[in-house]
Order: structure tokens, then sequence, then C-alpha cells
């Protein structure tokens, strides 16, 4: 047997052939939706979102009210998915869940408030959007993530109880957790192999202690070259100087040591590049600043819940609800009831199942083996059906023949020859072919004449009896 040929969508397609790398394959991938009461907001939202995570992230999924969370997760082996972003809105305001596929943990922000990129763009003066930035993953820069629970409202350390020592431990166990996934959000960064060329952006989260939120903030990095002259910096970035009010070129470059923006920069900017980067003027070992553009959206949340499964799992932390010893015994005993009752319905269904396939298989045989039977009854009864048509019709045929001899002694009154309705075997009727042949028109007159009397006279016969 041959081999299949491709079709024509799958020839075209290259990435068919071609396997990804395997920092690609290990790189996390999420999804972003949206869930709950519909709005403009939150779907833009959804879409700014999807931008912080590029490229890593679906970023033209199409989704459905019909489509499940088991929809999302399902497919999420396939596409090495690992985190999904759920963004739902309420009456009461608006959440993020934070999700580690396939099996939790899920957090729960409550967001506070937030603002949309195209907002966050058109306040700002100077703007620098571009698409290039977009197509390598951002560096994450957390802020107050360690140690934050056991400083007061003034950033200053106190000496506390034991039992707001377990609070305290308790609580940084959660803030561990929540930097440790925003963290494993985005790819690991292998210092001595990056290229600084590639890192265009910065994700930076900030925690306040005082009331336990978190600033979510999107920017765009920009590293310019310090240490020239305005018209020397723009010469080196491959920038037309403007020579409309300088009588010399010289006096271009002389004018000003330092350039008006380079003036206002902070020393803390100011970095020694290990190597050179693909913009102008910044060479390796040389210094440069580094300054960031905010490309939003602009978030600020707190944390809520913190659930051990994936959205129906074990609550672990929350903000607002404290429960005591008995009463979460009591929720673990009715969660392992309910575990043991979903346990046996599906042993059940699983056992409905496979009596149902073997039923499947048992009406199969049965209906081939009717069928059988049925075609074997239906052969012989068609040949008793020929056989019986045969006779019947070799009857009739006979019959036919013996009224039309009957109807001919009637009406002529002679009998008739053999040969004038006997009918051959192969069911065709013998021409009838007389004795003589009239050899003249007059003599055919006469032995029409000649009949017509006969027929006459036996009539006459007939009447005179009567």
């Amino acid at each position: 047997m041959g081999r299949r040929k491709k079709g024509k969508c799958v020839r075209k397609n290259k990435q068919m052939d071609s396997q990804e790398p395997d920092d690609l394959v290990r790189a996390p991938h999420s999804f972003v939706i949206h869930k709950g009461i519909p709005g403009d907001h939150i779907v833009e939202l959804t879409k700014d979102f999807r931008r912080v995570l590029e490229p890593f992230t679906a970023s033209s999924l199409k989704e459905r009210k019909k489509n499940s969370i088991k929809d999302f997760v399902s497919v999420s082996s396939v596409l090495h998915v690992t985190h999904m972003c759920i963004f739902s809105r309420t009456e009461l305001g608006m959440y993020m869940k934070l999700c580690r596929i396939p099996r939790g943990p899920t957090l729960t922000f409550k967001i506070i408030n937030f603002t949309l990129a195209r907002d966050v763009i058109s306040a700002i003066k100077k703007q620098m959007v571009f698409e290039e930035a977009f197509k390598n993953f951002p560096l994450v820069i957390m802020n107050n993530f360690s140690g934050a629970a056991g400083k007061d409202e003034d950033n200053k350390d106190y000496v506390k109880g034991d039992d707001e020592d377990d609070d305290d431990k308790a609580h940084d166990g959660h803030i561990k957790l929540m930097a440790t996934t925003f963290q494993n959000m985005f790819p690991s960064i292998n210092i001595t192999k990056i290229n600084l060329s590639t890192v265009r952006r910065c994700v930076c989260l900030n925690y306040n202690p005082a009331d336990k939120s978190i600033d979510f903030r999107h920017y765009a990095i920009k590293v310019v070259p310090v240490g020239l002259s305005r018209g020397v910096k723009k010469l080196v970035q491959a920038k037309i100087p403007n020579l409309a009010k300088c009588q010399d070129y010289s006096e271009f470059l002389s004018k000003g040591t330092l350039s008006e923006s380079e003036a206002e920069d902070d020393l803390v900017s100011h970095v020694t590049l290990s190597q050179e980067l693909s913009s102008r003027g910044n060479h390796a070992k040389g210094k440069s600043a580094i300054r960031l553009y905010e490309l939003g959206p602009r978030l600020t949340m707190q944390l809520i819940k913190v659930e051990d499964g994936l959205l129906d799992g074990k609550v672990m932390f929350h903000e607002h609800i404290h429960k005591t010893e008995e009463e979460i015994q009591a929720i673990e005993k009715l969660r392992e009831k309910k575990k043991r009752l979903k346990e046996k319905r599906k042993r059940i269904q699983e056992e409905n199942k496979r009596k149902k396939e073997e039923q499947k298989q048992e009406h199969k045989e049965k209906s081939l083996e009717g069928m059988k039977k049925k075609k074997e009854t239906v052969k012989n009864e068609s040949d008793i059906l020929l056989r019986k048509f045969a006779k019947e019709s070799y009857q009739e045929t006979k019959q036919e023949d013996d009224d039309d001899a009957q109807y001919y002694r009637d009406e002529v009154g002679e009998e008739p020859d053999k040969d004038l309705f006997q009918k051959n075997t192969a069911g065709k009727r013998k021409s009838y072919t007389p004795n003589y042949k009239p050899k003249n028109k007059k003599m055919k007159q006469n032995n029409n004449d000649e009949a017509k009397f006969k027929r006459k006279k036996v009539k006459f016969s007939k009447d005179v009896k009567k």
C-alpha cells in the first residue's frame, strides 16, 4: 500500500514539520480569559493583560459563553499551558484569579482600581510603543515581597507576641506563594546567556504592607548613552540635526555639554553596559542611562483568597473570613463525603458504561445473525414465488387458449385447427398461416363474403332452435 500524500494545507504549514526548541516548550505559557457579567472594560483589560504576557500567551484566543474552565484545561497539556488568568466581574466589583494548571493552587485578587493601556498611553507626553518590544518576554521586578509582614506602617521592625507571630508566619507564607506565582508566570532569565538587546520590557510589582495591596505596572525600556553633548548624541543616534540656528557646524557640536533630558536624569539610572546593544551609541563598557516608558495597564489589587486546588479546593487563606478548628474539621468531613460520593458515582457510571457496551456488542451479533437468516429466508421465498408465478402464468395461458378455441367454435361453428391457438415453448404465439392465399382481390372478397354467410347461417340456426 502506497504512502498517503499530505494535503495542500499541511504542505504549506512549515510548523508541522519543524519542532519547537526545548527552551520554548519549557517556558511557561498562559491563557487569559474573562467570565461573569459582560462589559467593555473587562474585555479591554483582558486584551491588555494578554499583551503583557506576550509572546507566550494566546493573544487571539476566541472564547464563548458555553466554554467552561474544563475546556481550557483539557487542551492546556497539548499547548504547554501552565497558568491561566481569569478576569471576572460581579455586582461587588472585579476580580482576577491566577491558576496553576492543572492542580492549582488558585489565587484570587480583588481589583481595587485599574487603568486601561490606551488611557495610560494617551496621558503620557512622551510615548514609546513599538511591536518589536512584544516579541520577547518582559523582565519581572518585585519589591517588598520578602519580610513584609514583620514591619509596621512606618516600615519599622517591632517585637510581637506568639499569636501575632503565628499569623505573620502564615501571612508570610501566602506572600511568598504570591511572589512565586508571579515569577513563574514569566520565563526565567539566565544571566550568563541573556542578550541585553532582547530585554525591551519590564513588569514591576510592588507590595504595600500598610493596606496589603499590590501595584502592577508595565514599562518599555529604553537605553540611551550619557556623557555626550546634545549634538554629538544626535549624530551618534543617526538623527538629522537642525542647523538653522548655528553659523557653523562646530557651533552645533560645542553648544551645551549635556542634553536637557540627561541633566534631569538620576545617577541611579546610570549603568555600565556589559555588552553592546543593538541601539546606536550603547557600546560595551560604556555608560548609559535607563529610561522607562509606561505601556499599561495599571492595576491595584489585593489578595483575598488562596485555594489548594484548581478553583475548587481547600481554602488555605482568606483575608476576610476566619474559621475555627471545629468549622475547618466540619468542612473537611463534608469535603471527604463529597469526594467519596463522587468516586462512587464515577464507579457506577463506569459500570453502566461497560454494561451498555456489552449489550451493544450482543445486540450487534444478534442483528447480524438475524440479517443472515432473513437473507436465506427471503431467497427461499423468492424461489417459491417464482415457481408459483410460472405455474400460474402457464395456467392462465392455457385457459386463454381454451377460451379462444371455444369462442371460435361459438362464432364459426367448426373445430379450430390444432396449431391455431397453441403457443410455442418459448412463450411466443405462433403466427397463423392459412392453407391457401388468395390470388387476387376478387378471390379475397369472395372468401370474406363466404365467412360472413357462414356466421349468419350459424346465427339463423341458433334462432330457429330457440
